[in-house]
């Protein structure tokens, strides 16, 4: 199979939120949008954090007011991300090499343009139709 780019994946609707939001609205976005993740960006949507599910134990795990806690304690700040230019198999394997299953994908002058997730992985091998087996 050739390699695909990760522009024609991923997802471009994506939930941001600033540093500054607090973690019980940036839950009620995942939970409405039926999202695994939200991207926070800055004024400019330069990509700040990523604030996953798996965050959320942590926020539960410490006990913290959640009306009182803006995202920035929580979020991850060190964010592994792709390129739209970037080949699917490259992200895939940043993906299990970090054990992610969120990838943001960025561009050097928008900032963040997309996301990639296990899902869309999924989704994308489900449609590719591959050679039978021989016999």
């Amino acid at each position: 199979m050739e390699d695909i780019f990760v522009a024609r994946v991923m997802s471009t609707d994506l939930q941001t939120v600033t540093p500054e939001t607090l973690v019980e609205d940036a839950g009620r976005v995942m939970l409405e949008r039926n999202v695994g993740s939200v991207i926070v960006v800055d004024e400019e949507n330069q990509l700040k954090g990523i604030l996953t599910t798996t965050d959320f134990v942590n926020i539960v795990a410490e006990s913290h007011p959640k009306a009182e806690t803006s995202v920035s304690r929580y979020m991850s700040t060190d964010v592994v991300t792709a390129s739209a230019q970037d080949g699917i198999r490259d992200a895939a394997d940043l993906m299990i090499e970090h054990g992610f299953h969120h990838l943001p994908v960025v561009d050097e002058d928008e900032g963040v343009i997309g996301m990639v997730t296990t899902t869309d992985l999924a989704s994308y091998l489900s449609r590719v139709k591959s050679p039978s087996p021989k016999s």
